[in-house]
């Protein structure tokens, strides 16, 4: 390694919320060591000043790394989300930080789909309601109201990779699928396209939701939409927490026309176990709300862990950004006879040239380069031919050059 790399023992790596053990194997087995690990998430200041010393950083859903506290983590270069989505962080500040933020988007995939299905069957017998009732010492043996979802239609909306493996597991329980998604998907199975979300809502027994939450999809199922939903239909929402109108399907459950709802996600959530759940489907009859379990499981989370480890181990190892959700994409050989060095910097003219000058002046040969922009950052990665040693004053030009957002030594 180049004595102008940091070293991998050196690299401080700080894991919270508990992270799977799967993610702290891949990274020893990769010579990442100087590991902190923590079991919860850590209040903000705890958080800051625990930043000030980490190279990379590994959450979940309840840690929030916003840009008041990106600015002050200087030395931290990437970010790991132990998780499907990244709303806890702020991917643009992360990003003009010259900083990727990687996620783990399919890993947990069959953890939803399995319990969603599980949900549906639950709903339909309502076996929530009956075994509340039981715990009490109620015997409420009766059929009224259960029902059996052979040949029920389920309408999945937003046909991705999870929407998708719903529909599989529904139509190997007998169900009919019907699903509508923004862009044109191919159906697997026997499942019909919907022409609008309209058309869906009124032909399913059940809803499923698996859509992302944007600008686009918050409270996509209001007042309006619970309304045309068939009478004694049920919903089941383990996407997003604000894409549901939760008042709005809490009355409709009220005057009877929603005949049940599973809910996993909440637009506020509690931040520790010590807080209370504050929702309005609280007591209602046949509700089933989880604490956004969906995807926890033991194989899942065991999937995750290897797999954002593995691309933040790439990304340290060799400036591979495959997989960042915020960051330009670039799949990079390893170059063990050159040394590395990984450019970030704001889009703007004449860098290239600029870099280059710095190499030129110093009599060094590139043996590779690659260069990546878009409308406001540029990644570049070069080989020089050889190792570099201390002293040759580079990585200070280079950080000199205007628009320069970071500068990494790799090997």
């Amino acid at each position: 390694m180049s004595r102008l790399s940091v070293s991998k023992s050196k690299i401080h790596i700080l894991l919270l919320e508990g992270i799977h053990e799967s993610a702290v194997r891949a990274l020893n087995a990769n010579g990442y060591a100087n590991i902190e690990r923590h079991a919860g998430a850590l209040d903000p200041d705890t958080l800051k000043e625990s930043l000030r010393r980490a190279h990379v950083v590994g959450i979940r859903s309840r840690t929030k790394l916003t840009g008041e506290i990106l600015a002050k983590a200087d030395r931290l270069f990437s970010i790991g989300c132990f998780c499907i989505g990244t709303n806890q962080v702020d991917t643009q500040a992360a990003k003009l930080r010259g900083i990727p933020v990687f996620n783990a988007p399919y890993s947990n995939t069959r953890s939803v789909a399995e319990l969603v299905i599980g949900e549906i069957i639950m709903l339909f017998r309502r076996v929530h309601e009956k075994s509340t009732l039981a715990h009490a010492g109620v015997w409420r043996k009766t059929a009224e109201g259960a029902r059996e979802i052979r040949g029920k239609i389920l309408g999945v909306v937003g046909y991705g990779h999870i929407g998708s493996q719903v529909s599989i597991l529904a139509e190997a329980m007998g169900m009919q699928v019907r699903y509508f998604d923004i862009v044109d998907k191919l159906s697997l199975g026997n499942a019909t396209a919907c022409g609008s979300l309209e058309e869906l809502l009124e032909v399913s027994d059940a809803v499923s939701l698996h859509v992302p939450g944007t600008p686009e999809t918050r409270d996509m199922i209001g007042a309006s939409e619970l309304g045309r939903m068939k009478p004694g239909s049920c919903l089941i929402n383990a996407a997003r927490g604000d894409v549901v109108d939760l008042e709005a399907l809490a009355q409709s459950i009220k005057e009877g026309h929603v005949f049940g709802a599973a809910v996993d996600v909440y637009p506020t959530e509690p931040a520790t176990g010590d807080d209370p759940l504050e929702t309005p489907l609280l007591g209602l009859p046949n509700v089933i709300l989880t604490p956004h379990v969906g995807g926890t499981t033991e194989e899942a989370q065991a999937n995750i862990g290897a797999e954002v480890a593995e691309k933040l181990i790439k990304y340290s190892d060799n400036g591979s950004t495959i997989g960042a959700v915020n960051f330009l994409e670039a799949s990079l050989p390893p170059q063990r006879e050159a040394t590395r060095f990984l450019h970030i910097h704001r889009n703007v003219p004449g860098v290239l040239a600029k870099v280059n000058e710095v190499f030129s002046s110093k009599g060094l040969n590139i043996a590779g380069q690659y260069l990546r922009t878009d409308a406001e950052v540029g990644y570049m990665v070069t080989d020089i031919d050889g190792r570099l040693e201390a002293g040759m004053g580079i990585r200070r030009e280079l950080q000199a050059i205007e628009g320069t957002i970071r500068v990494r030594f790799l090997y």
